[in-house]
Parts: C-alpha cells; sequence; structure tokens
C-alpha cells in the first residue's frame, strides 16, 4: 500500500465521503476515541514545533514549514505517524515496540501513546526538513 492510499483508506470505508479540507474536519469525522486520541497527538506535535502550520496533505493532518514535517492518521487498529524513512531510522532503538516500515509508526489503539516520543521526532524532523 502506497503511502497516499494508506492516508485515503478511511475515506474508502463510505464512498459517500469527501477529501477533509482542514484538520478539525479530519478528526471531527472519526468516531470519539479515535477522535480524543488524534487531538492527543496533535496537541502532541504543535507544543513541539510551534510556528509549524496545520494542513491537510496526502489526505491526513499533516505539520508543515516549507515543507512536509509529520503526518499522522487514523485506521481501524491503529494510528499511523507518518515521519518519512529517515526519522524511523534515527528513532529505530526507541520504536522496537512498534509496528514501523517505511517512514511509519504505527501504534495500536490498545497501547499507551508515546507523548514524549513523538514529540521528540517532531522536533527532530522540524530540524531536519524545515525551510
Amino acid at each position: 500500500m502506497t503511502r497516499k492510499s494508506q492516508g485515503l483508506e478511511r475515506q474508502h470505508e463510505d464512498p459517500g465521503l469527501t477529501k477533509p479540507e482542514t484538520v478539525d474536519e479530519y478528526i471531527l469525522r472519526q468516531e470519539k476515541d479515535t477522535a480524543l486520541r488524534l487531538e492527543k497527538i496533535r496537541r502532541i506535535i504543535r507544543e513541539a514545533v510551534p510556528d509549524a502550520e496545520e494542513k491537510i496533505s496526502w489526505s491526513m493532518p499533516t505539520f508543515w514549514k516549507g515543507k512536509d514535517l509529520i503526518h499522522f492518521a487514523a485506521f481501524k487498529k491503529h494510528v499511523g505517524i507518518y515521519p518519512g524513512d529517515e526519522a524511523v531510522s534515527a528513532f529505530k532503538e526507541e520504536l522496537v515496540c512498534y509496528d514501523v516500515s517505511r517512514g511509519t509508526i504505527r501504534i495500536p489503539y490498545d497501547a499507551p501513546l508515546p507523548e514524549e516520543l513523538i514529540a521528540r521526532i517532531a522536533k527532530w524532523c522540524y530540524e531536519k526538513y524545515a525551510r
């Protein structure tokens, strides 16, 4: 599955849905528990990189500063965080308990959010990619 098709997965569950235009709209479309988890991730990243802009890119909530820095998205069994290949490699030792692949970190809904780690990854992405 490509990065783009991963972000579109939830929309394909209901073909009547159009692509969300804002992060708020994306989150509001989720079930309550999922929306709360996404809001928490959003807050963690926003606090870590306060001058990055929020937008929808690849059909996912994205933090942007001259280019896409980090994305996140809801799926059936997990939340995906997409900091890119380099970030996943840089934090690989701290990500051993998560399902990771090619720039993707999957955090199951029944696992606690690694808040401090998410913040450090977001800061790393900002330092590496922000323009």
